[in-house]
């Protein structure tokens, strides 16, 4: 069964990508990705922030005592670069890369258009087989408009792309007033693909502290609705690749998303609570599914996906939607 997959014009084994986690920040968890079958491996986001306070640090720790005596700089170690730096990121791309027979994609997160040109340059010329640019900027000033939050996107991908010698993603959050409309102009901006959706933070608070409680939650199978429609919306209308995100928890889901017209389907959260093997289990349900539905390769799965959803039809189905749970029986009140 053939279920070799096309993503931002690289050739993976199977549609199944491992997106950004824990379990792939070293060489020997991108091995363990591989080894349960995925088609290709996302390493964590660098941030361009974790770059430049390391910069300030280790400047600090060199000026300390400098002006006692210029020997004094003799007593300093060479120190190995720090986790978040960028000479370690590289590594980890170039070694990654070397160890396995899959493509292994960068993730980067910066800050100004000179982070974004730069690194995502090194990260090409590293060995990553494509960057994925994980655009966080939460608007909190409220006098930022839209369009100042849509125009520095779209320079940050222009920035990137141009610098880059390797196809580039964007990771998309849902909430531009319209989606449709941001997704051309990223194309045509030079996106090579789209990823349908990036999960933002989204602190919760401490009842009994007042604070607020970082930390990210993973997704549910409930999360993939939304990145689906959307996927279904601009299959055929834009160049870029198309891939899914969040709720792939079952074999179900990543059919679901196949269905909808993604050309890959990401999964982390699955991979966290279950491990690594659990690519496995994915992928062995998709080829019991195509072999039960007479498919032998991934692309019959187009023959089978629904017509472009309509925004007619959406309007209509959410009226149907509203008028069915209306008249169920809710008991007395």
């Amino acid at each position: 069964m053939d279920l070799t997959a096309t993503y931002l014009g690289l050739s993976l084994r199977n549609p199944l990508v491992a997106s950004p986690s824990p379990l792939s920040r070293t060489v020997t968890g991108v091995r363990r990705l591989v080894e349960a079958g995925v088609g290709a491996v996302v390493l964590p986001s660098l941030f361009e922030e974790d770059i430049l306070e390391a910069e300030r640090r280790e400047g600090m720790l060199l000026d300390q005592g400098s002006d006692v005596f210029s020997e004094s700089l003799s007593y300093f170690p060479e120190t190995a670069a720090p986790a978040s730096s960028p000479e370690a990121y590289l590594r980890l791309i170039e070694r990654a890369a070397g160890a396995v027979g899959i493509p292994v994609l960068a993730s980067l997160n910066a800050a100004t258009p000179e982070g974004w040109a730069g690194l995502a340059r090194s990260m090409g010329e590293a060995g990553a087989a494509a960057i994925e640019l994980n655009f966080y900027q939460l608007p909190a000033d409220l006098e930022t408009t839209s369009g100042e939050v849509e125009t520095r996107l779209l320079e940050a991908v222009q920035a990137a792309r141009a610098a880059a010698r390797v196809p580039v993603a964007v990771k998309l959050v849902p909430y531009f007033s319209s989606l449709g409309e941001m997704a051309i102009r990223l194309d045509r901006a030079g996106a090579d693909g789209l990823i349908l959706f990036n999960r933002w933070l989204q602190p919760e608070i401490d009842p009994e502290s007042g604070r607020a409680l970082p930390g990210i939650g993973l997704s549910t199978p409930m999360d993939g609705r939304l990145p689906r429609l959307w996927i279904a919306l601009l299959r055929g209308r834009v160049r870029a690749s198309l891939a899914g995100s969040s709720g792939v928890e079952s074999t179900q889901d990543l059919i679901r998303y196949l269905l909808a017209g993604a050309d890959a389907v990401m999964t982390t959260s699955a991979l966290l609570r279950h491990g690594p093997d659990h690519a496995r289990s994915l992928l062995d349900g998709l080829m019991g599914w195509m072999a039960a539905h007479g498919l032998q390769r991934l692309a019959d799965i187009r023959t089978r996906a629904a017509a472009a959803t309509r925004p007619a039809e959406l309007r209509s189905a959410y009226v149907e939607a509203l008028r069915v749970a209306n008249s169920q029986d809710q008991g007395p009140w």
